[in-house]
């Protein structure tokens, strides 16, 4: 599986990917320490990076967890990371949790990653919900989630523990498959 736009592209995890994956980690450990914690702890060193990406791609092969790098065309280093996570596949529904490189932001790269892949998830798979959840102070997440047409739903309250800080509470946004009659 490989999805295009523009001069990217987003590709599933590979055994390849530990030492593109170590490289972003480090590159963004302060933007990853709040709200991807464990991604942070578990590819701070190359090794560890190895184990979590056989984790990954075993994950992936199961559809217990999917995992899939953001890429540039004729570019090696890795821009970002996007999680399908928490499946329920008995009430259809996932949820979306994303990072982006510091050098990247705000460049519209997040918001066409998570259209595309959006699109292709409700086609291959059998979802009918993706769900986003961001605190309210991450706006640049929160503008992916609404230029993406996710509609805010609720405040969870106490949903994130953020290492060394009391319960955060997130917000849920929500985006529905169409049914084509």
């Amino acid at each position: 599986m490989l999805l295009r736009f523009e001069n990217y592209y987003i590709v599933p995890i590979q055994i390849k990917d530990a030492y593109p994956i170590y490289d972003f980690v480090i590159d963004n450990e302060d933007r990853l320490k709040r709200y991807f914690p464990l991604t942070l702890k578990k590819n701070l060193t190359p090794e560890l990076s190895k184990i979590f990406v056989k984790k990954k791609v075993r994950k992936f092969q199961k559809n217990k967890e999917f995992l899939f790098t953001i890429n540039e065309n004729n570019i090696k280093e890795l821009l970002g990371l996007i999680y399908l996570k928490a499946l329920d596949w008995k009430n259809k529904h996932g949820e979306l949790a994303y990072c982006i490189g510091h050098q990247f932001e705000g460049k519209g790269i997040t918001t066409k990653a998570i259209t595309v892949l959006t699109n292709y998830i409700f086609s291959k798979f059998d979802l009918r919900t993706l769900k986003i959840i961001v605190h309210k102070t991450n706006l640049p997440s929160i503008l992916v989630a609404e230029n993406c047409h996710f509609t805010w739903i609720k405040t969870l309250k106490n949903e994130h523990k953020p290492p060394g800080e009391k319960p955060l509470d997130m917000e849920l946004y929500e985006l529905y498959k169409t049914i084509q009659h």
